[in-house]
């Protein structure tokens, strides 16, 4: 499966683009939660949903 960004909803409402395969920890701008944690792969989106896939 290809790499891709992803648009993720965090639980305090902001919506942030996200690496599908992101190596490291990546968290909300403005809660701070983590978002997505690395797994070796893909990414594991933690805190939020994926709203959409970005070409």
């Amino acid at each position: 499966m290809a790499s891709k960004f992803l648009r993720v909803k965090c639980v305090c409402g902001n919506e942030q683009n996200v690496f599908s395969n992101a190596s490291s920890p990546v968290d909300c701008k403005v809660c701070g939660k983590r978002l997505a944690s690395s797994s070796g792969g893909k990414a594991i989106i933690t805190n939020g949903t994926v709203v959409k896939e970005l070409d």
